[in-house]
């Protein structure tokens, strides 16, 4: 396997040289798509180690990710990892994914939260089983996190898919289309954070939208 790590970030200078400092202990290569931050993100996250791609003006997480993804998918990578740069997921985390994925051979493999009532903002907790809910319908197999974007996948299996999600539906629209193909997931616990980091996913009306743009993937979208 030889995996690189893919970072969407916007204004995340308080977090960014931190998670590409945690990825760098286990990964050789980070790419970071700077979202059009106005503060010091990219230039923090370049002084960390990271290949620092920058859009102009923000243009959404699915579109940092798809830009992140011309690079990566360009290079000679097996996998790409993605990873949010908000500090809500454990670059210590790593290993479990890089594992799971060499021991299964699964073409994507998920990082899914331990979530429990009361641990985390109610809005979340619900808006995030509903969701995995219907995505599980959709796709046919289980799967508990949803909006997880803690995730490894095999780069030849994403070169072939055509992804045009623009904003945190990007991780709906790459797993339906994945399932779509009958490629193979499998799913690693991790523990929940949220002391320290921040979400900008806007829980119901997001989730809500997501799920509506899964109906679309799923039946009505192409390649």
């Amino acid at each position: 396997m030889k995996s690189c790590a893919l970072i969407a970030a916007f204004n995340e200078e308080e977090t960014i040289a931190a998670v590409v400092a945690g990825v760098l202990r286990h990964l050789a290569d980070v790419v970071v798509v700077d979202d059009g931050s106005t503060d010091r993100t990219a230039e923090r996250a370049a002084a960390a180690g990271a290949r620092v791609v920058r859009h102009p003006q923000n243009r959404g997480k699915g579109a940092a990710i798809r830009t992140g993804l011309a690079q990566v998918l360009a290079g000679p990578h097996s996998h790409v990892l993605f990873i949010d740069g908000d500090l809500q997921h454990d670059p210590n985390d790593i290993p479990m994914l890089l594992s799971a994925g060499e021991r299964t051979g699964c073409d994507l493999v998920i990082a899914e939260r331990a979530f429990a009532k009361g641990s985390m903002p109610t809005a979340r907790f619900y808006s995030n089983r509903i969701g995995s809910r219907i995505l599980s319908a959709f796709i046919g197999t289980e799967v508990a996190d949803s909006q997880s974007g803690f995730r490894l996948a095999r780069a030849d299996r994403l070169r072939e898919l055509h992804l045009t999600a623009t904003g945190y539906e990007i991780e709906t629209e790459m797993l339906i289309k994945l399932a779509r193909r009958r490629a193979s997931l499998c799913r690693v616990g991790i523990a929940a954070r949220y002391q320290g980091s921040r979400s900008r996913l806007r829980s119901v009306r997001d989730t809500f939208r997501t799920c509506m743009l899964a109906v679309r993937y799923r039946y009505l979208s192409g390649r």
